[in-house]
């Protein structure tokens, strides 16, 4: 597991007060799902009302009910079926470890479909762009196409002094490339690769003689303010890459099998990480993940069910990997997807990019087995529908679902407006499923 880069200044984060003292260690991990997941077939109502609704409009891209898995939905027993290719995450639900939060979107305010349709309110910038939702779902930046700083980058910014490292490893983590959720003002972030070479495999005997002369190399004043730069930054990498390989050397081995997938794999990294919380003198961590194949504009019953699968499989082994390491309420699990795809069909047997989607969050900590916010009215041209084709209006804020993520991560009440800038626009800033 090796460091590549992205990790600043590594002094201590101040001093550590009682309040970070007495606190219980506490990780989020996002799996990003990218491409914009059908959230219309990835959760089903069943009652026979919106089922035939379903069920007409969705045509070919309808999955026949007795192929769902069925889930009953908190204390109103309103029945929903998932997508046969969760059976694990069926089981989380019935388990009451994962909820699911609906319809949610990128919003700078509430918005009805009149204010939509006719422009009379803030609306976000290129709704239905790949690139720049991914880029605003990780930065609540609605007005941006190329925000730099993510919203958990930003918490780090704001909790760094609350909970520092005694070690210098950042709060946040991504084992899948530079994501910009994780990217701070202040704050580093460290990126680690899944099949990187470490230090001792980038030499060649004698080993000791070699490294230190790269350090010799990485610490000589070269006067090119960018080359020191550069080379403060290798240095930096070069130190948590030993840090983490030094730990995760004297650290039991997880006995949780994951598949091997590179979302199983990635989780499966995370999962070591976590392992070695106490090696890494970490009090709280932010990580992110990602999955690929999310795109269905053609083949979507295929497409989708191979993509949703390992992330259903990957998903159950982290929550077993969180029960083996006796943190399974420290750790809340997290999707985030762009968009989700239009209700009505495309040709081709796929979908279209839409808006509001459907978000599942696990862990312990998780008021599970039921659904959070509101779900969409299946009509086209109804009103959750920003046109006629079933895309969507969210109902519920990327800012709300962070916010509520965040409050749980601790981050104080009086910062929250700092990291989801659109959160005063809403009423409600905690969902309630933490």
């Amino acid at each position: 597991m090796a460091a590549l880069g992205a990790v600043g200044a590594f002094g201590r984060f101040g001093a550590m007060n009682l309040m970070a003292q007495s606190s219980e260690y506490r990780a989020l991990v996002c799996i990003f799902l990218f491409g914009g997941n059908d959230g219309n077939n990835t959760l089903i109502p069943t009652d026979s009302t919106r089922f035939q609704q379903y069920s007409t409009i969705r045509g070919d891209l309808a999955i026949p009910e007795s192929q769902l898995l069925p889930i009953t939905a908190g204390t109103k027993s309103t029945p929903y079926g998932l997508h046969p290719a969760l059976p694990e995450i069926q089981q989380l639900f019935s388990q009451k470890k994962l909820a699911f939060v609906t319809n949610v979107g990128m919003l700078t305010q509430p918005l009805t479909q009149a204010e939509y349709q006719q422009q009379l309110a803030n609306i976000p910038t290129d709704l239905f762009d790949h690139t720049v939702q991914q880029n605003q779902w990780q930065t609540t930046d609605t007005s941006s196409t190329e925000a730099s700083s993510g919203w958990g980058g930003r918490m780090a910014d704001q909790m760094a002094s609350l909970y520092p490292s005694s070690t210098g490893f950042p709060i946040s983590c991504s084992v899948s490339g530079n994501a910009v959720l994780l990217n701070g003002n202040t704050q580093p972030a460290e990126f680690l690769s899944l099949t990187g070479l470490t230090l001792s495999q980038l030499t060649v005997p004698p080993a000791a003689a070699t490294s230190a002369a790269f350090q010799q190399i990485l610490t000589f004043n070269s006067g090119l303010s960018l080359v020191q730069a550069a080379n403060t930054q290798t240095t930096s990498a070069i130190q948590i890459d030993n840090l983490v390989n030094t730990a995760l050397q004297s650290a039991p081995p997880l006995t949780t099998p994951f598949p091997n997938t590179p979302i199983g794999l990635q989780l499966q990294q995370v999962a070591q990480l976590l392992s070695v919380r106490t090696q890494l003198g970490t009090q709280r961590q932010i990580f992110f993940c990602s999955a690929q194949g999310f795109d269905t504009h053609s083949g979507q019953i295929t497409n989708q069910q191979t993509a949703l699968q390992p992330v259903s499989q990957a998903m159950l082994a982290f929550y077993n990997a969180t029960q083996e390491l006796g943190i399974s309420s420290q750790v809340t699990t997290f999707t985030e997807s762009e968009f989700s795809r239009t209700f009505q069909p495309s040709s081709g047997y796929g979908s279209d990019h839409a808006w509001g989607s459907h978000h599942m969050v696990m862990g312990d900590a998780v008021q599970g087995g039921d659904l959070y916010g509101s779900f969409p009215t299946l009509e086209l041209g109804g009103p959750s529908d920003a046109n006629t084709r079933g895309i969507w209006i969210p109902t519920t804020a990327v800012d709300q679902y962070g916010a509520t993520l965040a409050s749980w991560f601790g981050l104080p009440s009086n910062q929250l407006s700092t990291v989801f800038p659109n959160l005063p626009n809403f009423s409600t800033t905690n969902l309630g499923f933490l």
